[in-house]
């Protein structure tokens, strides 16, 4: 856009904005609501204009904390009651017909507190002009009565005719490191002193302050460890797929903001590499998943009620001239760019770990996908995957994820990080070889028998791969501590028919959500009946888990059988009591896990992969991906959900073979395969 015509477009509506503030032009109801969301803007306006004149950096730590509260104060703890951002709040005040939309519009305004900080003018112009332009329809409402179709219409085609441009920057944030306002913030900010956390406009808490605070007072070996570990893991992801990391020149960091100092050094290493960081922002806006999960840079939630009120709030203006639309805008964005994106090496993530487990409230105000969205959504995703891949090939890039807990894990967090710093750096070696006599036992099989014990309902027959030449081939993956930080663990894509039963787990935290008592029936690999104990209502909880692990698909198949090897780690949760808050990614190596969705190879499933021991890993593949050979569309779920057994649930995982006879991998949440005793240590000891 033409530089003078921004600059009259902008001054146009926040002068706007500024006389509705004052304004009493809309029906009494609504008036409130117009106001404060008008003051908000301003409150953007006026931090926009300290950035462009350099003035933001200069505040002091006291005024840079005042102005962070002041633009998140309304969605913090008892606040969030009384907010326009909660949608029975607003349904409240302002009715059922516009409480969820308005509702909706604030919360998609907020993403304007991080274009101020960014100087992004252009996008705080477009989200200004769409307020006003709703604000007009209810200042010229007749008689009291709002059209609520144009309303509608307006948010519909502002996000139709603008997903163009939202789009090509989030493909451009994740593959252009010359987009380097994270990266700046990582590389040059003078990370002693903490006013640097607030540069980057998200909501900054004790949390945050707390956890820079401890990596700054941590001596340097200990930092370069830390950042030698993840990123060597996501080196061999490269080497043991067999690509060329060369031909590669980027690759997208996550990470916790407070973590800049492990950042810095990683990235220096991934220089070396002769790769560039991309970064961008946890997302804020509905069109790109807010609520579903930490990702870029990103803070503990401010508000998980708030997250959890507003995931699918797509459901406004989602149909499937829009999906069309935005499929088109993702390819053509993609093909504009192909170059970057043919080079970029994929994601290397830092999670965190040690908020309370979240059983959220469900309220009937939120807005919810109707079937034909759900359907949508599912096509969509899968569609979305399909582009992505032709041009940041999945066989040609790879990934790393690691995790650390945060203060809020309670009184012991130095000593509970420290734990698990020695976790995420366990002799591999041990585990490589010990995991290596498990696998030869379950390639003997042709059946798996997982069987509870105690309250455990777990009863499941998992069918295995038939090897056909078993000196050269083997079904399971030894797992040790490269892409997938920490070490230990041995996993196969089942084979669906045979596969059946019942798999039960007490307590579970997927997708920073707690899960009580949930339950999944299998019948020929497949999901055939599920529920859980988080709501009286049945019908809640089928909802609960249809939204939050199916991903609105009917049914989804077992992707994965893994067996969790790292007694270190599961040890490490009990004697702090911090089982529920562990991520998923330890937690699936404290037990045995079975993984709805997608295989661990999926895009992947034609590369030859390979254990230390030289032999091919050949169960890639299961009925559901092997329908890409005709249907590219059906192959791929676009989710992957982890869900653990812990050992003291645990009665057996007992080898079935072909002549009937049998062979325990685990007995009594005992490892009893020669050789593997060592890992029994920990529990023992426990």
């Amino acid at each position: 856009m033409d530089q003078e015509l921004q600059r009259e477009r902008y001054e146009l509506v926040t002068g706007r904005i500024r006389e509705i503030a004052k304004e009493e032009s809309v029906p009494a109801r609504y008036q409130e609501y117009f106001q404060k969301t008008a003051l908000f803007l301003e409150k953007v306006d006026e931090t926009l204009q300290k950035k462009q004149q350099g003035l933001l950096d200069a505040e002091s730590e006291e005024e840079a904390k005042k102005r962070n509260k002041e633009f998140y104060q309304d969605i913090l703890g008892k606040n969030y009651d009384t907010s326009y951002a909660n949608p029975s709040y607003a349904v409240e005040k302002l009715g059922e017909e516009f409480g969820g939309v308005l509702s909706f519009l604030y919360t998609e305004l907020r993403a304007c507190i991080g274009y101020a900080y960014e100087g992004r003018a252009e996008d705080i112009t477009i989200f200004g002009e769409l307020f006003v332009e709703v604000y007009g329809i209810f200042a010229a409402a007749q008689d009291e009565v709002v059209d609520k179709r144009e309303v509608m219409q307006t948010i519909y085609y502002f996000y139709h005719d603008y997903s163009e441009t939202m789009v090509e920057r989030n493909i451009l944030e994740m593959i252009d490191p010359s987009l380097d306002f994270f990266t700046d913030i990582v590389m040059h900010a003078d990370l002693s002193d903490t006013r640097y956390l607030y540069r980057y406009g998200e909501y900054i808490s004790d949390c945050e302050l707390e956890i820079a605070r401890f990596l700054n007072s941590m001596e340097e070996e200990k930092i370069q460890s830390m950042a030698d570990t993840y990123t060597e893991g996501y080196r061999l992801g490269f080497v043991n797929l067999g690509v060329d990391l060369s031909k590669k020149k980027t690759v997208q960091i996550h990470y916790p903001i407070g973590f800049e100092r492990m950042v810095r050094a990683a990235v220096k290493n991934f220089e070396k590499m002769g790769l560039q960081p991309t970064i961008s922002r946890d997302p804020v806006l509905s069109l790109f998943n807010r609520g579903h999960g930490k990702r870029n840079a990103y803070v503990k939630a401010v508000n998980k009620q708030y997250e959890y009120d507003h995931k699918d709030d797509k459901a406004y203006y989602f149909d499937k001239a829009f999906v069309e639309r935005r499929l088109e805008v993702l390819r053509s964005s993609f093909e504009s760019r192909k170059e970057l994106a043919g080079v970029h090496a994929g994601p290397a993530v830092i999670e965190i770990f040690g908020e309370e487990p979240f059983e959220p409230v469900s309220k009937p105000e939120n807005a919810h996908y109707n079937e034909k969205q759900q359907q949508l959504n599912v096509y969509y995703m899968s569609m979305a995957g399909q582009i992505t891949n032709e041009y940041i090939k999945g066989d040609e890039r790879s990934f790393t994820i690691i995790a650390y807990p945060i203060p809020t894990i309670g009184e012991q967090f130095r000593e509970i990080f420290d734990e698990t710093v020695k976790i995420n750096t366990l002799d591999y070696k041990l585990y490589q070889s010990i995991q290596q006599k498990i696998i030869d036992v379950l390639d003997t099989g042709e059946r798996v028998h997982i069987k509870g014990r105690g309250q455990n309902k777990t009863d499941l027959t998992v069918e295995l791969y038939k090897l056909q030449d078993p000196d050269k081939q083997t079904i399971f993956e030894n797992c040790v501590a490269d892409v997938n930080i920490p070490v230990g663990e041995v996993f196969t894509s089942p084979v669906l028919k045979g596969t059946n039963g019942k798999l039960h787990v007490s307590q579970v935290y997927l997708n920073e959500l707690n899960f009580l008592d949930l339950e999944m029936d299998f019948s020929d690999g497949k999901i055939v009946n599920y529920t859980c104990k988080n709501f009286e209502n049945e019908e809640e909880n089928r909802k609960y888990i249809h939204e939050n692990v199916l991903k609105h698909h009917d049914t989804l198949p077992m992707g994965e059988f893994a067996i969790g090897t790292n007694t270190t780690a599961y040890c490490m949760a009990r004697k702090y009591d911090i089982a529920a808050k562990l991520p998923i990614l330890i937690a699936e190596k404290t037990g045995p896990h079975f993984a709805v969705g997608d295989t661990c190879y999926s895009h992947a499933e034609d590369n030859a992969v390979f254990n230390p021991d030289g032999k091919e890993i050949v169960a890639r593949d299961n009925e559901v991906s092997l329908q890409r050979k005709e249907d590219m569309s059906k192959a791929y779920l676009n989710c992957h959900t982890d869900i653990t057994i812990p050992y003291d649930e645990l009665g057996a995982i007992t080898v079935i073979r072909a002549d009937g006879s049998t062979e325990d991998i685990i007995r009594d949440g005992r490892f009893v395969v020669p050789g593997s005793e060592a890992l029994n240590q920990p529990l023992d000891e426990m």
